[in-house]
This record gives C-alpha cells, sequence and structure tokens, in this order.
C-alpha cells in the first residue's frame, strides 16, 4: 500500500470508524489522537491526505491547519467535522482545507473522496518533465509546481487544481459551475467556497491581490486567467 493517510480525532469511536473506512479501500492509515500529535507526525512522516476533526480537546483543527500551512505542508486535508455551519466550512476552506465533510457522513462517499483527493494531489510523476508557460508562471506538470517569476508558490490540493485549470486556459472564462465540475469533480459546495478560494489564490498570485491583475472577474460570467 503505498497511499497513506492520517486520521485524527480524539473520539475513539469515531476515529476506529474513518480507519475502517480507509483500510476499506485500500489505503494505509495512521491515527492521531490530538491536534499536537497530528502536527508530530506529520512533520515527521509522509502522508497522503489528512482526515482531521475540528473539536478536540488542546490545539484544535482549525489551529492544525493553521500551523500545517504556516509551515508549508501543503498535504491535502479533508476536514470531517460535526460543525455544520456554513461559517465553520468557509473558513476551514480559507485557512487552508482541501474539502470540508459534516458528520454524519456516508463511508462510500467519504472513502471516494480521499481516493480522488490523493490522485489530483499525485498528478502524474512519470515520465519527463513538462512545463506550462504563461506570462511570469511556469507550472511544472510532472511535479505539480508553480513558479513565478522563477519562485515556487506554494499552493494546496485544490489551489493548485484551480491553478493548473487556470494556466491551462488563459483568457477563457470559466462560470463557477464549470470550475465545480473541473476541480471539486462530484462534489457539491457553496459558491461561495469558490469565492474563498479564489481570493486565497489571489494572495499568492497577484502582486496586489486588492486588484487582481491575473485572475479576474467577469461580470455575470465567472474568472478568466489573464497575462
Amino acid at each position: 500500500m503505498d497511499d497513506k493517510v492520517l486520521i485524527v480525532d480524539d473520539d475513539k469511536s469515531v476515529i476506529e470508524i474513518l480507519y475502517k473506512v480507509i483500510r476499506s479501500n485500500g489505503i494505509d492509515a495512521d491515527l492521531a489522537h490530538s491536534g499536537e500529535d497530528a502536527i508530530l507526525m506529520v512533520e515527521k512522516g509522509k502522508y497522503d491526505c489528512i482526515l482531521l476533526d475540528i473539536n478536540m480537546h488542546g490545539i484544535d483543527g482549525f489551529d492544525v491547519i493553521k500551523i500545517l500551512r504556516e509551515r508549508n505542508i501543503t498535504t491535502p486535508i479533508i476536514v470531517v467535522s460535526g460543525r455544520k455551519e456554513d461559517y465553520d466550512q468557509l473558513f476551514g476552506l480559507d485557512i487552508g482545507a482541501d474539502d470540508y465533510v459534516t458528520k454524519p457522513f456516508n463511508p462510500v462517499t467519504l472513502g471516494a473522496k480521499v481516493k480522488a483527493m490523493i490522485r489530483r494531489s499525485k498528478g502524474s510523476h512519470q515520465g519527463e518533465d513538462n512545463t506550462i508557460s504563461a506570462g511570469p508562471f511556469m507550472y511544472n506538470t510532472s511535479t505539480l509546481r508553480l513558479y513565478k517569476n522563477g519562485e515556487e508558490l506554494n499552493l494546496t490540493s485544490k489551489e493548485n487544481a484551480m491553478m493548473k485549470l487556470f494556466i491551462d486556459n488563459v483568457n477563457r472564462i470559466f462560470s463557477k459551475d464549470m470550475i465545480y465540475e473541473m476541480v471539486w469533480g462530484d462534489s457539491v459546495i457553496d459558491e461561495n467556497a469558490i469565492m474563498v478560494y479564489i481570493n486565497r489564490l489571489r494572495q499568492k498570485v497577484e502582486d496586489d491581490p486588492s486588484h487582481p491583475k491575473f485572475i479576474q472577474n467577469v461580470r455575470g460570467l465567472g474568472y478568466k486567467f489573464v497575462v
């Protein structure tokens, strides 16, 4: 089993269910029973995805996300939480989570989400490096890394997928529905989440995020990438 997931939850019954879900999908898994343990394990080991609860004693899930992203750890994170408010979901996405699943969850759906997330994150690493250039940006399709003026930009899995979509289609207009389909697959999320990701991406790629030059709004239609 090459793929490995870290499951983080301080509820024994939930962590056992999540473990069974991941193992039934042919994926190896490690368990962390606190946010503190999760941070240490991610720094020492290599994981392809993290399933993370929010309400935990000590360091909660939101703080775990912040700490990992501040340390430039881009491992995909799927929040699995009982907190169902739109604010919590958008906040989790805003600080660096790649997806947000509420409890109770469908085991089949969650397993599919994890496998799809790992596939998107890994991409294809075979063959020679291939690069796409657009203006000051260069995207390496083999290593899935984005550079601006020769300097690497650290992107989360969803940010990476969205940027690959844009850089492959300079000047093409994408509606929110098109972005849902091409980045999230069959997932359905609040359209505000798309705005959250666009804003996060602008913070990383724009010279002045408050006056975006590259990722532009097209009134009434969606977004387009311009160089």
